[in-house]
């Protein structure tokens, strides 16, 4: 059950998001928080300079397999702006880390996209219960789904 606690830090990773456009680069955020509700760390997407690995939730799945133990990984929640791609959502089932917490789901990102007329990615957006299977994943909030919504359109509308 999304509560409150959740939204707080996914309007933190919408802000991320936000943050990462204005810097020119694409519309994604995520933070790491502890199970006592420490925020631990947080990043935003930095694949404009070419790296397209440079994903806000593949960084938190490294820090965390640096900076924290196998217990206090499982017990971790991570909230990213939008669910999480393959890639990320491998490096987070292969750290162990706890729950998943998102603003907006792949599958809406297709669909505005493709609304757009941008072109699919790369790799194609799958449910992180299709790459991890016992993944504990809760979204999308509806609200704040829009608000990455909005930032999708100025991205691709600039």
């Amino acid at each position: 059950m999304i509560d409150e606690h959740d939204k707080y830090h996914l309007k933190r990773c919408v802000a991320l998001a936000e943050a990462a456009l204005d810097a020119g680069d694409e519309p994604f955020g995520s933070v790491l928080v502890s199970a006592q509700g420490v925020v631990l760390a947080e990043d935003h997407k930095h694949v404009a300079k070419g790296d397209a690995t440079q994903h806000p939730e593949f960084y938190l799945a490294r820090w965390a397999a640096d900076h924290m133990p196998p217990e206090e990984r499982r017990k971790a929640t991570v909230y990213p702006s939008g669910e999480h791609c393959p890639m990320c959502a491998a490096a987070h089932g292969w750290v162990g880390l706890g729950r998943i917490v998102y603003a907006s789901s792949s599958e809406q990102l297709v669909e505005w996209l493709s609304a757009l007329g941008v072109a699919p990615p790369a790799v194609r957006p799958l449910p992180i219960q299709e790459v991890v299977p016992s993944a504990i994943v809760e979204g999308p909030v509806p609200e704040l789904a829009e608000q990455v919504h909005a930032l999708h359109r100025r991205l691709h509308t600039m």
